[in-house]
């Protein structure tokens, strides 16, 4: 029925993660409509189900799932949305590592998927998943003045989006091309910890069905990740990206100095175009924040 659809995109979530399911353990008399869903610890490696077995869940429930996204809560119409948008736009973010070249790859996404020219660009370097949210309205970088810094908050490093609903599993493939044959992701060995680990925002958190599509593009693209739902301040784990409410962790825009931003490696020195976006927003009236500039106050690499 259409009551039980949230929990059956929960189980879907939880099934099709073989981490996850190590994770909770269901009593043989429970109800499977309504799983139990504890806190993620791992254990060693636990091999992942098979694809086939995977998709064959997904498909029980995908005509049941769709019947509800028209009608999703998370779903906003904004009167500037062009033609090819006009169904519904969803704020949206994905992290997993150092947002600098997360960022460039959206961007690319934004201009392939939805052929949005440059001033039509939402992809934002930010940071959510902190029980913290804001200090005084702000979410800062690491800075001298130790001023709402965004570890401290709780905080990963993210991008955030707004796009068609009906376009996010395209961009969840895209999210899922970052990682490795191994699942790791483009910076596993260099940048550790709470402020890297791999989160995906979306309305309704684990309970929309965009985490169904969230979970097909992971198959899509090699069943390299497993999902957890992000209850907040959660843990730096490898091959695992937590499923996180926009409700209730939404994403705080990065300064400025920080967006379209040159990647570490030395294959993303991006060109002039895409690093003097960030001053022609500022131009066009979008406010970055008052936040101190980095560490040092010089506004570049963090500094």
């Amino acid at each position: 029925t259409m009551k039980s659809l949230p929990s059956l995109v929960s189980f879907a979530i939880l099934l099709t993660s073989s981490k996850v399911i190590d994770a909770f353990h269901a009593p043989s008399s429970h109800d499977l409509s309504k799983p139990i869903i504890r806190d993620v610890a791992l254990h060693g490696q636990v091999d992942h189900h098979s694809g086939s077995s995977r998709r064959n869940f997904l498909d029980t429930i995908a005509t049941g799932v769709a019947t509800t996204c028209a009608t999703s809560a998370g779903l906003i119409l904004p009167a500037n949305a062009n033609a090819a948008e006009d169904e519904g736009l969803i704020d949206v973010y994905f992290g997993c590592g150092c947002f600098w070249h997360v960022q460039h790859e959206f961007v690319e996404a934004e201009r392939t998927i939805l052929g949005r020219a440059d001033d039509e660009l939402t992809s934002r370097a930010g940071y959510a998943g902190g029980k913290a949210g804001a200090s005084d309205g702000k979410v800062c970088y690491h800075n001298a003045q130790n001023i709402a810094d965004y570890g401290k908050l709780g905080h990963a490093e993210v991008v955030s989006m707004r796009i068609p609903s009906s376009k996010f599993e395209e961009f969840a493939v895209e999210y899922c091309k970052l990682f490795d044959e191994d699942g790791n992701r483009p910076d596993q060995f260099g940048d550790r910890g709470t402020e890297y680990r791999n989160v995906v925002g979306i309305p309704g958190g684990k309970s929309s069905p965009l985490a169904e599509s969230l979970v097909k593009a992971s198959l899509k693209t090699g069943d390299k990740l497993d999902f957890a739902v992000g209850k907040g301040d959660d843990k730096d784990l490898a091959k695992v990206s937590f499923i996180m409410d926009t409700a209730d962790f939404p994403a705080f825009g990065a300064e400025q100095y920080h967006q379209f931003h040159d990647g570490f490696k030395l294959d993303e020195n991006y060109p002039n175009s895409y690093n003097s976006l960030a001053g022609k927003f500022t131009q066009k009236g979008e406010d970055f924040g008052k936040c101190p500039n980095g560490m040092m106050g010089i506004g570049f690499g963090g500094l």
